[in-house]
């Protein structure tokens, strides 16, 4: 039974929700609750699980893994039905390339600990903070927004779903959240709302997580 260690709201473990949903994989999600009692990624059983305090972990048998990405690719190579990425060595580098500028730029500096970082120790305010929140979905939402009007269909590339498409999804759940105007963004937009309405994806969705309730 693989096991998966997240958090309803963090994008990261959602991608890999969704990997697993799509894949048709049984498995038991455990809560770390990322903000209940100081954080339960800091606690010491998890910490010996995953030392960098992060979500999500994925356990499979008696094999532990950390990094959304690298998870992903993992579920690829050992459970191959519903491909993530496609044989073609070209087309695969696009598709990674553009799930890394969203899980390699645009996600670690609008993480929670960076947003949790701003506000204390640095003392920015509330409002300081969203509009550097807002601020970074900008700008990568910007050359994303470019690069689909190459590539992008249905989903990201064409009309199959990929890598990419896991890694979109959770970052435009956030720029909703964030009330990020998602006007200047249609393909973007058109793209999430394809995805969302395959259940593999909306199964996945925080609010469909028992610990969001």
């Amino acid at each position: 039974m693989l096991t998966l260690y997240g958090y309803w709201r963090s994008s990261a473990a959602y991608r890999v929700r969704i990997a697993l949903n799509l894949k048709g994989l049984d498995y038991q999600a455990k809560s770390v609750h990322l903000i209940k009692e100081g954080g339960q990624q800091h606690f010491e059983d998890y910490q010996a699980l995953n030392p960098a305090q992060l979500v999500p972990t994925l356990v499979d048998g008696d094999f532990t893994l950390n990094q959304s990405m690298a998870i992903l690719q993992y579920l690829d190579d050992v459970y191959p039905q519903h491909p993530l990425l496609p044989e073609d060595k070209i087309e695969k580098a696009k598709i990674l390339a553009f799930a890394l500028d969203i899980a390699c730029e645009m996600h670690p500096v609008n993480n929670l600990r960076v947003l949790q970082h701003l506000k204390s120790p640095l003392g920015h305010s509330q409002e300081e903070t969203e509009n550097w929140y807002r601020h970074w979905l900008k700008v990568g939402f910007d050359a994303l927004e470019t690069r689909l009007a190459a590539h992008g269909s249905k989903y990201c590339f064409a009309d199959h779903i990929s890598m990419a498409d896991l890694a979109l999804v959770p970052q435009v759940y956030n720029a909703i959240r964030y009330q990020l105007d998602m006007k200047a963004y249609p393909k973007i937009l058109a793209i999430y709302e394809n995805c969302l309405a395959i259940d593999a994806f909306f199964k996945a969705s925080p609010e469909q997580q028992e610990d969001a309730h």
